[in-house]
């Protein structure tokens, strides 16, 4: 869901209706902020040290005190709460007025079992701090053997200290208590039913699936990318003699069918598609305000599947990808543009050198806008013409030198538009 656009004067509520413990916090250091990242852990910990001494809720403030105290821009603080709403360690709620009033719902972080046994963040955590130190911090968190071999319990039961006498009537209070809740992580990325009606009856048992299967195969299918046949196949070669989905084979074969095919490589997460609040206003009906909009709402994959008519991008285009928005941290919005830019003035090849030339200098001009691209991308295109004095413009991109429109387009342009989005669907 998209919320509106923070201001300095909306207000927050914080409230926990969760346990947090020193545990807690561990966890969150370990293994949410290699994901999340040092800022969205920050978020957690200082919205969480707001709250009364009951640790229930907090007073009313202001998002302009949170900037002063966390010394951070609220966009940044924006995006941060996004990444703690989607990871599942807080819900927001919103009453709209002239100032927004917010309520941010804190949730637990998983358990170290329930973190591990998540095939998304497991394997984001895998990939995002290499074998060694991910063994180091599983050992952290592993509950050692008690070895009880030579030891008889010898303990003593409650009837055997205590005895029952005469009481007066002590009247039952209701207090309401606090218990250790979390929130889940949900994603649907397949069509399960389809999967299923691929595989015989004599096979499995649909019935034996369960909403854990279920969300189980949706997030592999995400973190992963597979689609339906895959994910078909690798069901199959997991199922066990009761024709049910041994879900540990079921996740070592997802590991390693993709392993094989990226180069021993496993994902990472990253921003499927521009952040709301670096988009540009909705209205215009111009053909180059159309393009804006799909570079916004579209993901890197995607765009590149749809240069490709349909066809999935190869390894080395899509680790290209993955170092455009991980390594050289450009928003999924500014790496739309590069990638448009750099196929139709290198004919149609994404050649990594040239690529990482180009991303390199819009970095260091920290670029975060599709527009503001846009705009690097056609001075730089006119740089690089006058300075070869070889005309390409054939090759331009047909966002170059044109003016956004304030009247809609034609009927004519409207339906050309169209048929050039069906691409991006």
């Amino acid at each position: 869901m998209v919320h509106d656009s923070l201001l300095p004067a909306d207000t927050y509520v914080v409230f926990n209706k969760t346990i947090i413990g020193d545990i807690d916090h561990k966890i969150l250091a370990l293994l949410y902020q290699p994901i999340l990242g040092s800022i969205a852990v920050s978020l957690y910990n200082t919205l969480w040290s707001y709250l009364d001494s009951t640790e229930t809720s907090s007073n009313e403030r202001t998002h302009h005190h949170l900037m002063t105290c966390m010394r951070m821009r609220l966009k940044d603080i924006e995006e941060a709460r996004e990444k703690l709403e989607a990871i599942g360690l807080m819900k927001t709620y919103q009453k709209k007025g002239n100032v927004n009033h917010y309520i941010y719902t804190l949730f637990s972080p998983l358990t170290p079992s329930e973190f591990m046994n998540n095939p998304i963040l497991s394997t984001t955590l895998y990939r995002n701090i290499g074998d060694t130190a991910y063994k180091k911090t599983m050992e952290y968190f592993k509950i050692p053997t008690l070895n009880l071999r030579d030891y008889e319990e010898v303990t003593v039961s409650f009837k055997d200290v205590f005895e029952s006498t005469d009481l007066s009537y002590v009247e039952q209070l209701e207090i309401e208590t606090k218990t250790k809740k979390t929130a889940s992580i949900e994603v649907e990325s397949l069509d399960l039913e389809s999967i299923f009606a691929m595989i015989p009856e004599d096979l499995f048992s649909k019935k034996s699936v369960t909403k854990e299967t279920r969300n189980l195969l949706h997030k592999l299918g995400f973190i992963y990318q597979f689609n339906e046949e895959q994910m078909c196949e690798l069901i199959r070669n997991s199922l066990n003699e009761k024709k049910t989905i041994d879900k540990n084979l079921l996740k070592t074969n997802c590991r390693k069918y993709y392993q094989f095919e990226n180069n021993g490589k496993l994902p990472s997460l990253i921003f499927r598609n521009q952040p709301e609040y670096l988009r540009k206003p909705m209205g215009d009906q111009s053909k180059k305000a159309t393009m804006i909009y799909q570079f916004e709402t579209t993901s890197p994959y995607d765009l590149l599947c749809s240069k490709y008519n349909g066809v999935r991008p190869s390894r080395s285009d899509l680790n290209l990808l993955e170092y455009l928005l991980l390594d050289m941290d450009l928003k999924p919005g500014v790496v739309n543009v590069l990638i448009d830019y750099v196929l139709k003035i290198n004919q149609n090849k994404l050649t990594r050198g040239f690529v990482e030339t180009i991303a390199s200098q819009w970095a260091k001009s920290k670029i975060e806008t599709v527009e503001g691209a846009m705009a690097l991308a056609e001075k730089e295109y006119k740089s690089r013409k006058n300075s070869t004095k070889k005309s390409v413009e054939t090759m331009r991109p047909d966002w170059f030198d044109k003016e956004i429109e304030a009247k809609e387009a034609s009927l004519e342009k409207q339906k050309e538009m169209e048929e050039m989005l069906k691409a991006f669907k």
